[in-house]
């Protein structure tokens, strides 16, 4: 509960913060306990779509299941990813100064071959969807860095559909630098370059479950 409370409060200072800067937004974000503020907030980002596709009950119990052996095939994919499961699905970052050139949208040649392993997985277990968000550090421009996360989210989601991941699964959206997840410091900044996945339960998995037929 109290990190709850410290995140509303958060919020709310930043809402009556238009003055500040960059880094004090980004300071703010820090705050947060590394919380995606945003995130928090927004039912179209991860966080909020991976809580609204929330079932509960028996049938929720057993697609969590269902996807911690997904989460832990994704990991093995990825070792430099970040797979975390959130409620009843995953949350999955990749780093962007990994995947991406600077102020580039291009996936590098090393980073695609892990993401053939990531497409190799999605296919595997086919009964989900997929959100891909772009986001940016506070370097630059505030609507560069926008187009420059719209770019890297899209350009993961045609890389995915190239290896065989249908494009009736995935949604892109793109936030620039609006969803910092640490604070953009000289030693945190980096981390705020990310490409992440909200993977969670479509219709089939969800009917499959509450009649209790999932594997």
């Amino acid at each position: 509960m109290k990190k709850y409370i410290t995140l509303i409060l958060v919020i709310s200072l930043c809402l009556g913060c238009g003055s500040w800067n960059k880094q004090q937004k980004g300071t703010a974000a820090g705050a947060a306990g590394g919380a995606l503020i945003g995130a928090a907030v927004s039912k179209g980002s991860v966080w909020g779509v991976l809580a609204g596709a929330a079932i509960g009950g028996t049938a929720g119990n057993l697609i969590g299941k269902h996807m911690d052996d997904q989460a832990k095939e994704l990991e093995q994919a990825v070792p430099t990813a970040e797979v975390n499961r959130v409620g009843e699905g995953i949350n999955m970052t990749f780093d962007s100064s990994l995947a991406f050139q600077i102020n580039s949208a291009e996936i590098s040649d090393s980073y695609k071959d892990e993401l053939r392993s990531v497409a190799g997985v999605f296919q595997k277990y086919d009964d989900t969807n997929i959100l891909i968000e772009g986001h940016t550090d506070d370097t630059g421009e505030e609507a560069y860095n926008m187009e420059l996360s719209k770019k890297r989210a899209q350009a993961v989601e045609a890389f995915l559909i190239s290896q065989g991941v249908s494009s009736s699964r995935l949604t892109t959206k793109w936030y620039g630098e609006t969803q910092p997840k640490y604070e953009n410091t000289e030693a945190e900044r980096a981390k705020n370059r990310r490409v992440e996945l909200g993977i969670y339960a479509n219709d089939d998995m969800i009917a499959a479950a509450k009649e209790g037929e999932l594997d």
